[in-house]
């Protein structure tokens, strides 16, 4: 089948190979542009722009698709069966999803109409949901309305984390464009009822606020690691939490209450495992508290209005 690929990260990768090697003929790859990276600021390309030439395929980096219709014109003119779409960042306009013969499939990392948006996985950490899932979807011009062609889930555990799910689900939606491209499943719409929507993170969703209760606190960490990260400013650092656990505790939110960096919350206490000060390394707390000491007693600020 003749296909268009448009994805950019690492989610979008194992998709990418899986269409490649089951000899799908990828006519063209679409990617976000190269962005400066990393200490000397060097245009770096995304990883599937890597990927991409590393199997010798043509990649295309429009820094926009809206009103170009040159874009539209070139994209129309590769002759389509299909084009896959995965996490691409870009918003198609609609010369762009009626011009391939079976239109555009988009791998979507949630149970439609459940998280539509930007960022499924951390939000069903976040709601504390069971299971999550990749929906393959018919594109439209709404925000991941368009018809449902196949589903798979995926369990929530209690300690699962976003990079465990990501790599659960990205490899899961490879699995699933293959079979839907193969067998062209009838088209569901999604129901009118249970959509919700997960909206793209700032780095101010990683704050800790230490009047939720534990159990919050601990999906926030779990799910806001490594992007954007969770913290707490505490004596004049911001200080990321990369992974803690809730345990039994009272206090005053935001009291450590003892040596091993338990933190009291709204609810229960929030035990911190892992932890990194601005420039750092990364820490076990133990080490971490060694030089950065937490004595028992210290108030941490619940959030920047309370001193």
């Amino acid at each position: 089948m003749r296909l268009a690929f448009m994805g950019s990260p690492d989610f979008a990768v194992p998709a990418l190979r899986a269409l490649h090697g089951a000899g799908h003929e990828i006519a063209a790859v679409y990617c976000q542009p190269p962005r400066p990276a990393g200490r000397g600021h060097r245009e770096t390309p995304c990883p599937v722009h890597r990927v991409a030439l590393e199997l010798g395929l043509p990649v295309r980096t429009p820094a926009r698709l809206r009103r170009e219709a040159a874009e539209h014109a070139a994209f129309a003119a590769l002759g389509l069966d299909a084009a896959v779409v995965a996490a691409y960042g870009l918003i198609l306009p609609r010369p762009m999803l009626d011009a391939p013969r079976r239109g555009c499939l988009n791998i979507h990392a949630s149970l439609l109409p459940r998280w539509r948006g930007a960022a499924p996985i951390q939000a069903a950490i976040l709601a504390g949901d069971a299971e999550t899932g990749v929906t393959i979807m018919r594109m439209e011009e709404g925000l991941d309305t368009g018809p449902m062609l196949l589903k798979a889930a995926v369990p929530i555990g209690p300690r699962s984390t976003t990079p465990e799910l990501h790599d659960a689900l990205a490899a899961l939606g490879a699995r699933l464009i293959l079979e839907a491209l193969e067998t062209d499943p009838p088209a569901t719409p999604q129901p009118a009822e249970g959509a919700t929507y997960a909206p793209k993170l700032g780095k101010e969703d990683g704050r800790l606020d230490w009047r939720q209760d534990a159990a919050a606190l601990d999906r926030r960490v779990r799910a806001l690691n490594p992007w954007p990260g969770t913290f707490f400013d505490h004596a004049g650092e911001r200080i990321r939490v990369l992974e803690a656990e809730p345990v039994p505790g009272a206090g005053r939110p935001g009291e450590v209450l003892d040596g091993a960096a338990t933190i009291a919350c709204g609810g229960g206490a929030l035990r911190l495992l892992r932890l990194q000060r601005p420039g750092r390394a990364p820490l076990p707390a133990a080490a971490f508290l060694r030089g950065f000491p937490l004595p028992p007693g210290t108030l941490l600020a619940p959030c920047p209005s309370t001193p």
